[in-house]
């Protein structure tokens, strides 16, 4: 057999039962101890775990094979996640035969087109990886160097879907995926609030772009200061929301008060009672 060939099977295939393995170890973690499975399921374990079924392979590869075997793990990486789904839609007959997320959207948009869809937005993870990274490395010197504040990061970056009945198979990866994603996505536009808030606060002069940008960046329409405006405006901006020990972006809850008291304060002691 050509060596190519058989560097490009044998990464597939070894790549291929990894994810296999890797996803009946968290079937069986989460039927052995819920709270266990639901402490892997949290940053930074799950950074691990997620780590260890993406891009981790794909640096195996690299070293086992150079880009041929990079090519096989994507290939056993496809290999693997359809076997699994198949496997656990055979486990679980009856959610199978039942209402899916996946039976709707091949009926409305076709099959294959849903199908490629769903990979080519796969193109996004290292870009996700490339964020996640940030929030771990380039965040935490801001908080030490400028007192912003600190985020417990599990609180965004974590899975839950999985406890979801009748959240089986095909449509249980792909809303994993979105889980993680979107938790990412939100806890690294937390971050980027803070700091636009904090070193540019003026609007933009294309109106549109404040638009669109406001659901992203509330303080947009909260305390920035008018493209028509002074460098003195935007400087008694920074006196008005900074001079204390608040570096939270401008409308964040924590200075929202009720009675002199933060809102998370006040929400936390209603909470208790």
């Amino acid at each position: 057999m050509n060596l190519f060939l058989r560097l490009f099977l044998e990464s597939a295939g070894v790549v291929a039962a990894w994810e296999l393995l890797l996803g009946f170890t968290f079937q069986l973690l989460a039927k052995a101890s819920q709270p266990i499975a639901d402490r892997f399921a949290r940053a930074p374990i799950l950074d691990v775990l997620v780590a260890l079924v993406t891009w981790v392979p794909w640096v195996w590869g690299l070293i086992f094979a150079g880009w041929t075997g990079f090519a096989g793990v994507i290939l056993g990486q496809l290999i693997g996640a359809y076997a699994w789904c198949f496997l656990h839609e055979t486990m679980h007959r009856q959610a199978a035969r039942g209402p899916r997320i996946v039976k709707f959207l091949n009926r409305t948009v076709g099959r294959w087109q849903n199908h490629v869809a769903l990979w080519v937005t796969l193109i996004a993870l290292p870009g996700f990886w490339v964020i996640r990274l940030m929030e771990i490395v380039s965040y935490w010197p801001l908080v030490v160097l400028l007192k912003f504040p600190e985020y417990d990061q599990s609180e965004w970056i974590n899975v839950s879907r999985q406890k979801f009945s009748g959240l089986i198979g095909h449509d249980l990866i792909w809303c994993l995926y979105c889980d993680w994603m979107t938790g990412v996505y939100s806890l690294g536009a937390e971050m980027l609030r803070n700091v636009e808030s904090f070193w540019c606060p003026i609007r933009f002069y294309e109106g549109k772009k404040c638009e669109n940008c406001k659901a992203d960046f509330p303080d947009i329409a909260n305390g920035w200061v008018e493209p028509d405006g002074t460098m003195a405006d935007v400087v008694a901006t920074l006196e008005a929301n900074y001079s204390g020990e608040h570096r939270e972006w401008f409308g964040h809850p924590a200075r929202l008060t009720v009675k002199g008291k933060p809102l998370e304060t006040v929400a936390i002691g209603a909470t208790e009672k």
